[in-house]
């Protein structure tokens, strides 16, 4: 496996561009199993777990293209004939279940392996089987297989206990091929479901409401190929990107990115004395000598996001005083803590709570990634890590993170990645 070796010390300077979102180009792309025609999108990033779905697609029936240098994707499903995803191509990335809405609405029927466990919490589909058997589905559960039957979906009004992504996803995907009208209530708002509504409405679907916690979508009879989609640019490495500036002092210019997504994590990089500047589509920031230490707790949007907790910790693992970081989110989410603290952070963890005495400085060490976001962060304490620090297990980092190491050197870091 890769690895990732950075030598700290450097602060961080010039102009990054910014890839497509993992998480909004995955539903997008698993949108195209709705219609037989061709659909071309634009600005999509070469990540891993994008391969793992246009693999999980091809093997429905799909064919799918892919030109990583021009970030274009085709997707035609005009001979979708597999209603099964197996388990062998689902356990790679929970995401596959996305596919079980769509299945169902066009094809009346579908098989889809259980993703399984997650390390940073469990993530149970049991709201979208919920919403799916409201719509009409005959859901059964069976050796290790979710088994959905209908002969047409149909609206209803459907409330989540809790808000989810995935969920809000599948089940908007699923009836906006159902009989009348569907409502879902408590949905999620973020932007990633927004750019999936408005890929759908593009190919003629109807949804209104869109980011906020009612979304009502009226079905279609069918709906028509898309071409040139541009998928949204990633908040979460936009984030990163801005951590990394404040983390080393340096000053960064962050190009092909939307503020306007990201309102939490600025408001709290400004608090720790970095100075930022936005506009349209870019973000200046400048990082302070010195960084105060500021109290976060994660939220579904628009609060601050679970997927940015890491990398913070790290920022606040050498802030001046005392934090409090709280994950409300994922359960499992404070993986990355036992590595931090091989590099020198002062971290005690506490139920859902983290406690971070910032220190002077890090010290670089071997460490291994857990999750995608893990990785991220433990790359961002090697930058300022006094001498060599080894991330191993990056292919975590590969699942959401475009040629990271890449990135980081064009701003003048250290870093290089080991391939074996």
């Amino acid at each position: 496996m890769d690895q990732i070796r950075i030598e700290g010390g450097n602060p961080l300077n010039g102009v990054v561009e910014i890839s497509g979102a993992k998480n909004a180009a995955l539903p997008i792309l698993v949108s195209a199993l709705l219609t037989d025609g061709c659909n071309t999108y634009q600005n999509v990033p070469d990540l891993r777990d994008i391969h793992s779905t246009l693999n999980l697609l091809t093997h429905l029936g799909a064919d799918c293209r892919m030109d990583p240098i021009a970030h274009e994707t085709t997707i035609c499903a005009k001979g979708l004939i597999e209603p099964e995803a197996p388990y062998d191509l689902v356990r790679k990335m929970r995401a596959s279940i996305l596919v079980l809405g769509p299945l169902v609405a066009r094809l009346g029927k579908a098989r889809v392996s259980l993703p399984g466990g997650c390390a940073i919490g469990a993530r149970p589909i049991n709201l979208h089987l919920k919403g799916l058997s409201e719509m009409g589905a005959a859901i059964e559960l069976k050796h290790g297989y979710v088994e959905a039957r209908a002969e047409h979906l149909k609206g209803a009004d459907f409330y989540f206990d809790l808000v989810t992504v995935t969920g809000t996803e599948n089940l908007m995907m699923a009836a906006v091929l159902a009989k009348g009208k569907t409502v879902l209530r408590n949905a999620a708002r973020e932007p990633e479901v927004v750019a999936l509504a408005d890929a759908l409405n593009a190919m003629g679907a109807q949804i209104e409401g869109a980011g906020t916690s009612v979304i009502t979508i009226h079905g279609v009879e069918g709906l028509h190929s898309v071409d040139s989609f541009r998928i949204i640019p990633d908040r979460i490495e936009t984030g990163t990107f801005l951590v990394a500036a404040a983390l080393t002092r340096g000053q960064v210019e962050i190009r092909g990115c939307d503020p306007s997504h990201l309102d939490a994590v600025l408001h709290k990089i400004r608090l720790t004395g970095a100075e930022i500047e936005t506009g349209e589509n870019w973000i200046r920031v400048a990082g302070a000598p010195s960084i105060h230490s500021v109290d976060v707790k994660t939220l579904p949007y628009p609060g601050f996001p679970t997927d940015m907790q890491a990398q913070f910790m790290v920022l606040m693992s050498v802030a001046e005083g005392l934090s409090l970081i709280s994950e409300t989110i994922f359960e499992n989410r404070f993986i990355h803590v036992s590595e931090l603290r091989r590099m020198g952070a002062d971290i005690t963890v506490s139920g859902n709570s983290a406690l971070i005495k910032g220190v002077p400085k890090l010290s670089g060490a071997p460490v291994m990634a857990s999750d995608l976001r893990a990785s991220a962060c433990l790359v961002l304490a090697g930058l300022i890590a006094e001498g060599s620090t080894t991330v191993q297990r990056v292919y975590h980092l590969d699942r959401g993170y475009e040629a990271m190491e890449k990135k980081f050197q064009k701003l003048g870091a250290v870093i290089e990645r080991i391939q074996e």
